[in-house]
């Protein structure tokens, strides 16, 4: 893939970036907020930085380690990165000024739907864990500060009847990362990650010696959820085999992924960012596999959940997109 341009961001720490406005389409910088380093946002946001250096002259582009979705949105809000990776729960809240964004709304756009995002509740089998509510008493990771994994896990812990402050031994707020070590070290029972698969901190945690990995169904709360916080959420399976030691097939909950810029991105540059995105799709899948289900037919605006970037609605339909 080569050298990705980086800087690392700490959102939820509430360090800002002195970045340029946005990436211009004669030139200039443009950061693109990715997430944790043991997911998929971030080395697929190092390749599409590399198309865009490449690709457009003059432009620098940068990724930025982030917590995820909320903190990706909330740089964005401040005008502090150009192009994020979002969840659409994430993008939808920040959109209405709602939970995380309360009284401060982004200005988010989407411009392209990219590919699902997995909710994966990970365990071992030695740990006797086989549902939501066995993790009453547990040592549980919520996800990152910043994350929309945060959001989404809690989400599903109150559906299945938990109290997050009160129901666990200990909550931490780690990276996939961490929480793969941390369950490898016996300090934490069980954690929650959504992106898409396979994920390298999960496969990490199958691979690991004498560990027998252990993914929650949880696919019955799917309604539940829905019917609280809107039709963001469906339910897919994670086929058995995906991870080292995976025997069976995992039933959860999955959320679309958008790629998003603020409403006043000029025309030009969504268009120019939108043509190298979708021409060098393969060169996107050669880094995740995940890239592969950035589809035509993926391009819906029920998908995509918040309104699109005239220029990016207009570059779907010139391509043969049915938005619907």
């Amino acid at each position: 893939m080569g050298t990705i341009p980086r800087r690392s961001v700490l959102a939820a720490a509430g360090i800002a970036l002195a970045a340029p406005r946005i990436a211009r389409a004669q030139g200039g910088q443009l950061a693109i907020g990715t997430g944790t380093t043991g997911g998929v946002y971030y080395p697929m946001g190092g390749a599409l930085a590399n198309m865009i250096s490449r690709g457009i002259p003059g432009t620098s582009a940068t990724v930025e380690v982030t917590g995820g979705s909320v903190g990706n949105l909330q740089l964005l809000g401040a005008n502090r990165v150009g192009l994020i990776f979002t969840q659409v729960d994430a993008a939808v809240d920040a959109v209405r000024g709602n939970d995380r964004f309360r009284g401060r709304p982004v200005p988010a756009r989407a411009i392209a739907v990219i590919y699902t995002n997995r909710m994966q509740a990970v365990t071992t089998v030695a740990t006797g864990i086989k549902s939501i509510p066995d993790l009453k008493g547990k040592r549980v990771s919520t996800g990152a500060p910043g994350s929309a994994t945060e959001v989404m896990a809690l989400r599903l812990i109150e559906a299945a009847g938990l109290d997050p402050a009160k129901d666990f031994r200990a909550r931490e707020r780690l990276s996939p990362a961490e929480s793969t070590n941390a369950v490898k070290d016996g300090k934490l029972d069980a954690y929650f990650f959504v992106s898409g698969i396979p994920t390298s901190a999960i496969t990490d945690l199958g691979a690991s010696p004498g560990v027998e990995i252990q993914m929650i169904d949880h696919d019955s709360y799917t309604a539940k959820i829905v019917e609280k916080h809107g039709p963001v959420y469906f339910n897919e399976v994670i086929p058995a085999g995906t991870y080292p030691g995976q025997k069976t097939d995992n039933k959860q909950m999955s959320v679309a992924n958008v790629l998003a810029v603020r409403e006043d991105m000029p025309a030009e540059t969504v268009t120019q960012l939108l043509r190298l995105t979708w021409e060098g799709r393969e060169e996107l899948a050669r880094t995740h596999a995940e890239a592969r289900n950035f589809k035509l037919e993926g391009q819906k605006t029920a998908a995509a959940g918040i309104p699109w970037h005239p220029a990016a609605e207009a570059f779907w339909r010139g391509v043969g997109a049915n938005l619907g």
